[in-house]
């Protein structure tokens, strides 16, 4: 029961991430927002951080971003590079968190450092493979400049709200769930009607 219910909350928070891409992130894309990447990658790692504060596993966060790719694939209409952005940032916060976030301990320097990580790492990871092995035209046109722009000027406003946001969310998550976890019935409650009103919005504003 207990791990049905883990299973629930971690569905609960990719698709938190996947509703930010679906309405906030078409709407920054659309009106060509300056950076809109980064301003969606700080959301995301602050869903990242409260969900690892919650459920601290090796690969958690991996699942989190396949959810939320999952979501905006089916609920809008995304361009391939979105979803790999999306799924990348979660490979880099995993990869981060379980370096850095092994323990629930109070947010400090290594959270933000593990923030930090996440966010350069992960626009690395996405500019680097998009060029160099997808080999998307838009990305390969742009050549090297893009890919530094990418990474030192997106990244680094993605790195300093990370910084910030990791700490407060992995916070946030330490100090909930306990609540949660005393009121298993409620707890389970909330992630399905969460779950369904989050799917219910997407279909309707995708």
């Amino acid at each position: 029961m207990k791990e049905m219910r883990t299973w629930a909350w971690i569905l609960l928070f990719g698709s938190l991430w996947g509703i930010n891409e679906v309405i906030t992130g078409e709407s920054l894309f659309r009106s060509q927002t300056f950076l809109a990447s980064a301003w969606l990658a700080a959301v995301a790692f602050f869903i990242l951080a409260i969900a690892r504060g919650v459920i601290n596993k090796p690969g958690s966060s991996c699942v989190i971003a396949g959810i939320a790719a999952g979501f905006k694939l089916i609920n809008a209409s995304p361009y391939f590079c979105h979803l790999l952005g999306i799924f990348l940032l979660g490979v880099a916060f995993d990869l981060a968190a379980s370096l850095l976030l092994r323990e629930k301990r109070k947010a400090g320097l290594r959270h933000s450092v593990a923030g930090v990580l996440s966010a350069y790492s992960g626009f690395a990871f996405f500019a680097l493979i998009i060029t160099y092995v997808i080999r998307y035209e838009y990305w390969v046109m742009g050549g090297p400049a893009k890919v530094i722009n990418h990474i030192f000027v997106s990244g680094s406003l993605a790195a300093a709200w990370a910084a910030c946001l990791v700490p407060l969310g992995h916070t946030l998550g330490v100090l909930v769930w306990p609540i949660l976890e005393r009121h298993p019935r409620w707890s389970s409650a909330g992630a399905a009607a969460g779950l369904i009103l989050l799917w219910t919005l997407g279909r309707i504003t995708g």
